[in-house]
């Protein structure tokens, strides 16, 4: 138990894949005008994550691995992933089109959002077990959910100040996610994982 907490607090302050690992700023810069917009592409992204890697576990050790092709498990990765964000467009679509409507291009782009490849990734490096490749990507998820939040509501705040000419729009947005990674980066050393 006490390993899955160690993973949990790993992925979500330590290892942070915005703040720290740098992946997926796309979305983290695109989507965080709004906290309503942010929670819903967090919703989207822990889904996708914790199903693609449950479907990229399975599909490298059940089908890749057996035949010798794991020369081609980017791009089956790709695949998964892709499949996967197509189904939640088209579920956001038919239930939450509100939602869709403010994601706009950006939930197609879960599918090119290298934090999702990159779960996927490290899990198939690390060799993890199923349990443990599910959960970490989750917990990978829940950090990108609430670095996205928590900018989110930094960029809410920043609306309503009055900055120099110079640092308005997103000039100030990526001195504000600079700030904040520096913030995450006193979590190092909290947390000493493989990953």
């Amino acid at each position: 138990m006490s390993y899955y907490l160690m993973i949990l607090v790993g992925a979500v302050l330590v290892n942070n894949f915005v703040l720290s690992r740098f992946l997926g700023c796309c979305p983290f810069l695109g989507v965080s005008k709004k906290t309503e917009t942010a929670l819903g592409m967090s919703g989207a992204v822990v889904f996708v994550m914790t199903v693609a890697a449950a479907v990229t576990w399975c599909v490298d050790r059940w089908l890749l691995a057996p035949h010798g092709l794991g020369y081609i498990h980017t791009l089956a990765f790709i695949l998964v992933i892709a499949a996967l964000v197509q189904f939640i467009d088209i579920a956001m679509k038919r239930f939450l089109p509100a939602l869709h409507g403010a994601l706009g291009i950006f939930l197609p782009l879960i599918t090119t959002n290298c934090a999702v490849l990159g779960a996927a990734e490290i899990n198939y490096k690390q060799g993890s077990g199923f349990c443990e490749s599910v959960f970490f990507s989750f917990a990978a998820a829940l950090g990108f959910g609430f670095a996205l939040l928590v900018f989110s509501g930094l960029r809410e705040r920043l609306a309503h100040a009055n900055p120099p000419a110079c640092f308005r729009g997103v000039a100030v947005a990526l001195v504000a996610g600079g700030l904040l990674s520096l913030a995450f980066m006193g979590f190092s050393g909290l947390v000493k994982l493989p990953y």
